[in-house]
């Protein structure tokens, strides 16, 4: 094991950088070029089906089995002249990772002739197996079928892996009797739901408006490390996380990293993978070191929020694929190693009309105010209502490590919105009122003069809020690095509809009260101002002031992925994810099964590999160097030499035995609640076991006797990669 690590830091500290080159020094010559988007549906559709076919997909209508044909050859042609030779339905289970099973496009019929063929029903409907995807009971194992069905709003790509091309077309994925098992269908009923309720509020103010789509950008951050030291790491083999490792002398404390200078092999890295990606049609555009020592980031710029989710599972894709080839491994896990900065996956999130206009962003006209007002005014009012709901979309066993500690927004939901829009709703609440004038000019006053400039950057940022408003969205903080965006996203889709369909019935009753309509609103968004303002916080989201002062104001604290989820199924939630048609009952016991499932199983794998490492590992090496230190000591008392130095060795000896036993004592009892977890009835009691019961209980406790190990044995015989050599990429 020791030659392992040595020779993955002396291969690491030798690679070379990849070279690459791009196609074309401008952006816009290959952008898209592996998307059958519009351009490629134009070139290889008849005007008429092109027509058709357009239509449908802008007005979420059924594609008919004609227009469905039609795109199909139009596919396989345009696929085949790239070198495609198969064609897959790309769909995103609740495993977390997109998953494909790959067709040929060929066909042999009757007489025997083999022919190039993709037909409409191809296109349309696969049957992958359903049975052995996570279903929470939803589908035996003796239950196989599944569909996979076309999204026709998220245009089909080309997956290039060296001299292999597969044409990949986004679906969801449901069982045979249509309940939904991926990430996909909940989102897309989400965006129907927000695009429904938004549309109705917007009659209020403009109603040329038809159509509000939820737009999103999520910012990616993640570890990048040199393959040979991934490999000589076990524990970030199997678990994705390092279990042990001893801080290095020099971590982040300096601040000298975030947006430093980018080494040379990642920027080749960065270059080649954001290569891909705008192939790909995906509009990654910034780069930059982050806060950690080996941690970057990289954001798109916004899309319609469906297609921004398949883009970013597909961005993770790539970026493994192609660090692959640069002898790089990328870690998405939110906690890859202890005491330095998690890795999030920011979600800000917007609403956009068909006219193009921003409903969260500010306006100098008073009127449009009115309207940024009361969207942004009921996106906190959902955020206040449904916290529970919200924090349960980002729970997850690698998110409980990150949420709360080194930069990571905590468990606590709250909202900052900065000091002059808090100054804002302080006069909208307690001043208010609104003059209105006959004629076309609508001038309102509603209490402070600086209302109509609010400008685009009138917030600063703070980096510790789990939902902050930016300027002209709101950035969901707190999703995890490996997240799928769609959870949270259908989440948050979901309780801002909720509230707006609710604000649009309080203003009606409202209107029935006053003469005039914008009277009625104001009147409506102070109420809501009263009863919300409590999750407003503009201070250290990190500081133990805040944790009391969240109490006070009876905000939840929840830190437990197992007491999180319970939020998914509690009768509001139910409720709500029924009256909108986003999930029916079973489908959400069946995601909360899910859940938990995943949460045991990763707990699980890393308490195994942590009492593997441990037993087999450090132990041993522990032991043998112990013992040279004892043959030590017995030499120097044979010559009769009784130093500082052999007091100092002998005091060594005495911590290594203390450190050895507390470790072999730990992993028995760690090894003992396991077991017992295992055999407790429900999922849910299972969970919690193996949170309090084994994580909580034994992990920092091992981890501590360990990484006092590293520190007391010999740097030559230790036998796992150590930090300060793991983040240090040349």
């Amino acid at each position: 094991m020791t030659t392992l690590r040595f020779s993955a830091v002396q291969i690491a500290q030798n690679r070379q950088k990849i070279e690459v080159i791009r196609p074309s020094d401008k952006v816009s010559d290959y952008f898209g070029v592996n998307v059958f988007g519009k351009e490629a549906m134009r070139t290889h559709l008849s005007a008429d089906m092109f027509k058709k076919a357009s239509e449908a997909i802008e007005n979420g209508a059924i594609i008919s089995p004609e227009v469905a044909d039609a795109v199909a050859s139009a596919m396989r042609t345009w696929a085949m002249s790239k070198g495609a030779t198969h064609y897959t339905h790309w769909f995103q289970p609740l495993t977390g990772a997109p998953a494909e099973k790959h067709d040929a496009f060929f066909d042999i019929e009757s007489n025997g002739e083999v022919i190039e063929k993709f037909s409409g029903k191809s296109l349309v409907r696969q049957e992958p197996d359903a049975s052995s995807f996570p279903s929470g009971g939803l589908r035996a194992t003796f239950e196989a079928r599944g569909y996979t069905a076309w999204d026709p709003s998220s245009p089909a790509f080309l997956m290039v892996i060296e001299d292999s091309i597969t044409l990949c077309i986004p679906t969801v994925f449901v069982s045979y009797t249509g309940e939904s098992l991926d990430y996909k269908t909940p989102l897309l009923k989400s965006l129907a739901a927000i695009d429904k309720a938004a549309t109705a509020v917007c009659e209020l103010f403009d109603r040329d408006v038809t159509r509000v789509s939820a737009t999103l950008g999520p910012e990616q951050e993640y570890f990048l490390i040199d393959k040979a030291l991934y490999l000589a790491r076990p524990d970030l083999v199997m678990a994705g996380r390092t279990v042990f490792g001893h801080a290095p002398a020099k971590g982040q404390q300096l601040e000298d990293h975030y947006f430093g200078s980018i080494p040379s092999r990642v920027r080749n890295f960065m270059i080649d993978f954001e290569t891909e990606a705008v192939k790909l049609g995906i509009p990654i555009r910034t780069r930059h070191n982050e806060v950690a020592p080996s941690q970057f980031e990289c954001a798109p710029t916004f899309e319609e929020a469906n297609l921004a989710v398949d883009h970013n599972s597909l961005l993770m894709d790539v970026m493994e694929k192609v660090a692959e080839r640069h002898n790089f491994k990328v870690l998405f896990h939110e906690k890859p190693f202890a005491g330095l900065n998690g890795t999030g996956k920011h979600n800000n999130w917007s609403l956009v009309t068909n006219t193009g206009k921003n409903l969260l962003g500010p306006s100098s006209k008073a009127k449009e105010n009115l309207q940024f007002l009361t969207f942004f005014v009921n996106t906190i009012k959902a955020v206040h209502q449904h916290a529970p709901l919200l924090r349960a979309a980002i729970a997850s066993a690698g998110n409980d490590y990150r949420l709360g500690a080194n930069e990571a927004p905590p468990a606590i939901i709250s909202v900052f919105i900065g000091q002059e829009l808090s100054a804002v709703l302080k006069e909208l609440e307690e001043n208010a009122n609104v003059k209105v004038e006959k004629g076309d000019n609508l001038y309102m006053k509603l209490g402070i003069d600086k209302i109509p400039p609010i400008l685009l950057d009138n917030t600063d940022r703070n980096r510790t809020s789990p939902f902050a408003f930016t300027g002209n969205k709101f950035e969901f903080r707190a999703v995890g690095g490996s997240a799928n965006c769609a959870s949270p996203m259908t989440v948050l889709n979901l309780i801002v509809a909720e509230q707006l369909t609710l604000f649009k019935q309080d203003v009606e009753a409202e209107m029935t009260k006053v003469d005039k309509r914008e009277v009625a609103i104001v009147n409506v968004l102070r109420r809501y101002i009263k009863e919300s303002k409590s999750i407003i916080f503009e201070g250290d989201n990190y500081s133990d002031e805040w944790v009391a002062e969240a109490e006070k104001r009876g905000l939840p604290n929840i830190k437990s992925t197992p007491i999180s989820l319970k939020a998914l199924i509690s009768t509001e939630a139910i409720d709500l994810f029924e009256r909108h048609h986003i999930m029916t009952h079973a489908e959400a016991e069946a995601r909360y099964e899910v859940l938990l499932e995943s949460y045991i199983k990763k707990v699980q794998i890393e308490s195994r590999v942590m009492g593997d490492l441990a037993s087999n590992h450090i132990i041993p090496v522990a032991i043998a160097y112990q013992n040279k230190l004892i043959e030590n000591l017995k030499g120097l008392k044979e010559l009769g030499i009784e130093t500082d130095s052999t007091a100092t060795v002998k005091e060594a000896i005495i911590q290594i035995s203390k450190h050895i036993s507390a470790i072999q004592k730990g992993v028995h009892e760690m090894t003992e609640a396991r077991k017992a977890a295992n055999n407790l009835g429900s999922t849910a009691e299972m969970a919690l076991a193996y949170e309090q019961k084994v994580k909580d209980a034994f992990f920092e406790e091992i981890r501590y006797h360990v990484d006092k190990l590293e520190l007391l044995v010999d740097d030559q015989d230790w036998p796992l990669a150590k930090y300060r050599e793991i983040l240090m990429i040349r």
